[in-house]
């Protein structure tokens, strides 16, 4: 039974335990205010007889409660010790189960933490071994083929935030160690398709950034290679 499961089924026992405390309360409320009336009318009594006797001609007038009386608010003292302590009871038991809960509370953020730190250093692990694997294609286009398709890890990532390989804007996170591409400056997703001018700086690209959907035959220049060559043949 895990800690949840067992602080819930505390917490029912905690209720009905609190629920009888709080009707022997209200039963021991209920005896002293009982008891306080009768020993006010008592004392009322007792008050106007010692007045008359001291107005008559009693030579030695009783100036006392009677035991009855004062065994009544001996009475009345008890109960209201018991209120107390029944009270006290109930308030311990509370605090008991509220430390329980702030402890767990303490060691779930810990391990929180924790795993965050672990993700946190896996994935910065992963992201520096993605960014080398990327300097390696980079440097590697002739042996990579015309067209290629992005990591998975990133594909996967490019589908979770809604987006297509025919988007030109690509929300994502990009590390510092992997390398971006194309006219978007973006990281690689999708297919991508290199450029056949060896002098291209850009060297690799989305096929949606340049307007392409199937593979295209023969020899494919970017956009700037493709002016750069048109504007060298009119010479």
């Amino acid at each position: 039974m895990s800690f949840a499961e067992e602080f819930e089924s505390n917490l029912v026992s905690l209720a009905h335990v609190l629920q009888k405390k709080y009707a022997l309360l209200r039963d021991l409320d209920k005896s002293l205010q009982e008891n306080q009336r009768q020993n006010e009318q008592r004392c009322e009594k007792e008050i106007e007889d010692i007045r008359r006797g001291r107005s008559g001609n009693n030579v030695t007038p009783n100036t006392h409660f009677s035991e009855e009386a004062i065994d009544e608010q001996k009475h009345s003292v008890r109960i209201a010790d018991e209120k107390v302590a029944l009270a006290m009871q109930a308030y311990d038991l509370v605090d008991m189960h509220v430390q329980q809960l702030d402890q767990f509370m303490k060691k779930s953020n810990e391990e929180m933490r924790r795993e965050k730190e672990n993700a946190a250093a896996s994935n910065l692990e992963n992201s520096g071994e993605a960014g080398k694997a990327g300097e390696g294609r980079r440097g590697g286009r002739k042996n990579c083929g015309r067209t290629r398709l992005a990591t998975a890890a990133v594909a996967s990532a490019s589908a979770s935030t809604g987006m297509t390989s025919t988007g030109m804007d690509l929300d994502l996170p990009v590390d510092p160690n992997e390398p971006t591409y194309c006219l978007c400056n973006q990281v690689s997703y999708g297919e991508m398709i290199a450029c056949d001018n060896n002098e291209c700086k850009i060297e690799w690209f989305h096929f949606g950034c340049v307007g392409l959907k199937d593979q295209p035959k023969g020899k494919w220049y970017c956009p700037d290679c493709a002016t750069v060559k048109k504007s060298r043949k009119g010479r």
